[in-house]
């Protein structure tokens, strides 16, 4: 059973849930998220309105590949399909933040999003995988503690006319 940083009781690990249009939805911790896929290392600046210029190197897989073993509910030869997910990452205290599939896509953005397992070699259990966004210059899609990925399709905007 895992314990508190002074090794003295039980803690509860937390873990993310993958859940919306997924064929295989499933929950994961920061270890499983370890040994299930590669782990790619991103050194990365940003500014967070709190606490000023952060300077950290994170470890993590690459969010698309964990979503993609989850099946998706798109079809993967249609880009446009593709084009119209969206992902919704909420954290432990409730922050959350939305990337478009496009966004991590190869074939598109390809941007190399990670949910973290390491920050500054430190491992993240037991308070759970972060979010990280290389290419962002602001820390708001930093999602800490992350307890749930949400994936599914953008709603059509209603017709205006014009």
């Amino acid at each position: 059973m895992p314990v508190d940083r002074l090794g003295t009781r039980d803690v509860a690990v937390r873990s993310l849930a993958l859940v919306g249009a997924l064929h295989r939805p499933v929950t994961l911790t920061v270890t499983d998220l370890r040994g299930g896929w590669e782990q790619h290392r991103a050194e990365v600046t940003f500014d967070c309105a709190k606490e000023g210029p952060q300077h950290h190197t994170f470890e993590g897989p690459l969010l698309r590949e964990v979503v993609a073993d989850a099946g998706p509910a798109f079809d993967v030869r249609r880009r446009k399909d593709r084009s119209r997910f969206l992902l919704a990452v909420t954290g432990g205290d409730g922050h959350h933040a939305v990337l478009s599939w496009a966004e991590i896509d190869a074939d598109f953005g390809d941007a190399p999003v990670l949910l973290a397992t390491r920050m500054d070699g430190r491992p993240l259990e037991p308070d759970g995988s972060q979010l990280v966004m290389p290419r962002d210059r602001c820390g708001a899609r930093y999602v800490s503690s992350i307890t749930r990925v949400w994936v599914g399709a953008a709603p059509v905007p209603p017709y205006t006319g014009g």
